[in-house]
């Protein structure tokens, strides 16, 4: 497939890259929406190349937050016990529908909007969630009960980011939160992150064998994305993070509302 340069993919990528070096917001949330619904993408096309996209920009990231010893490895495998085995099943079941199918696109767009309005309840009620739970569940859980949510928690996100390349970020971190509210946040985000990679990494492969994943699309939002998020962590701390927060909230909201009620 031959590569051609499209300046409006490239500037969308970097619009998104600096959202998500600003906020912390998962770029599946911004791209995957953005490719449907102003590019005219098939939702599965839309998924699958963001699903490589995400491998390849959190990559960078879970390295950087290795390094400062930012990562729970234990939370994180727990996470893919649970992630990969329902990405998998997910996948099938596209699979066996078409990728092509009316039915199956159908799908996509439905999960894709709850999983925005999810994502942006996050984002809205994520400090008194943390609240909550710091003050009601932090002692009420057992260890082993908290591992077996863990990977409760690994198979939903693992569903929603194989049908939608959405999940791995905002939710993730949510129900992080809730299991574990004694851990650093950085080691929640860290932790989050890490179990991203090899989520994103082995469904976008299954959707690029599966013929859902467009390469020159691919290229063009990481030759936008990738500036974009190095300018984006520059700034982070200049920017009124709290509002950015509440206006990208509000855009989830309308568009998750548009994509499973219109």
């Amino acid at each position: 497939m031959e590569f051609t340069f499209t300046p409006a993919l490239s500037l969308s990528g970097l619009i998104v890259g600096l959202l998500v070096g600003l906020t912390g917001v998962g770029g599946g949330s911004l791209m995957t929406p953005i490719l449907v619904l102003l590019f005219g993408f098939k939702p599965a096309t839309a998924v699958g190349t963001d699903l490589l996209y995400a491998a390849i920009t959190k990559s960078g990231g879970t390295w950087m937050h290795h390094r400062h010893d930012n990562i729970d490895w234990r939370i994180t495998g727990r996470l893919a016990m649970g992630s990969v085995p329902a990405a998998a099943l997910a996948l099938t079941v596209l699979y066996y529908l078409g990728m092509e199918n009316h039915s199956t696109n159908r799908i996509i767009l439905n999960a894709l909007g709850v999983a925005l309005l999810l994502t942006a309840g996050s984002l809205i009620f994520r400090q008194r969630l943390l609240a909550f739970a710091r003050t009601h569940i932090g002692q009420t859980m057992s260890s082993r009960h908290t591992a077996g949510m863990t990977v409760v928690v690994g198979a939903i996100v693992g569903a929603l980011v194989a049908l939608t390349s959405v999940g791995a970020g905002a939710l993730g971190v949510t129900a992080l939160v809730f299991l574990y509210p004694q851990l650093e946040m950085r080691r929640v985000v860290g932790s989050d992150i890490a179990h991203a990679v090899p989520l994103t990494l082995v469904t976008g492969m299954a959707h690029w064998w599966l013929g859902s994943v467009n390469i020159p699309l691919l290229l063009n939002l990481l030759l936008g994305s990738l500036p974009g998020i190095i300018l984006g962590s520059h700034f982070a701390a200049r920017v009124p993070e709290r509002g950015l927060r509440s206006l990208l909230a509000v855009m989830l909201m309308l568009v998750g509302g548009k994509l499973v009620f219109v």
